[in-house]
């Protein structure tokens, strides 16, 4: 049975120090992949271990050279040990409503 991947802010949409935005579903990492990149400039989530943090940037893809959007520590969990027995990626971005919506 295939599900919906979604995508929602986890945390209050207000002024804030972090903000986090959550992934879930069959295809949670491969739609971070197209948004994160390491410090490098490397695409590295679906090859990393479950229950792991990476640090690097979420770059706007809409952009030629990629551009920086924010800097953020990416949390991965792979199913069936996440909080929704699914694939689940959480992003921890800097906080702000603009920021988040953004991402």
């Amino acid at each position: 049975m295939k599900t919906d991947t979604i995508a929602a802010i986890a945390t209050a949409l207000s002024e804030s120090g972090i903000g986090i935005i959550r992934i879930s579903g069959e295809e949670a990492i491969e739609t971070a992949d197209r948004i994160f990149r390491t410090k490098s400039g490397k695409k590295i989530l679906k090859n990393v271990e479950s229950h792991t943090i990476h640090y690097g940037f979420i770059v706007d893809t809409k952009e030629s050279d990629e551009k920086i959007i924010d800097e953020v520590m990416v949390s991965v969990m792979k199913a069936p040990r996440s909080y929704t027995a699914e694939d689940t990626v959480e992003i921890n971005c800097h906080g702000g409503i603009l920021m988040m919506q953004k991402i």
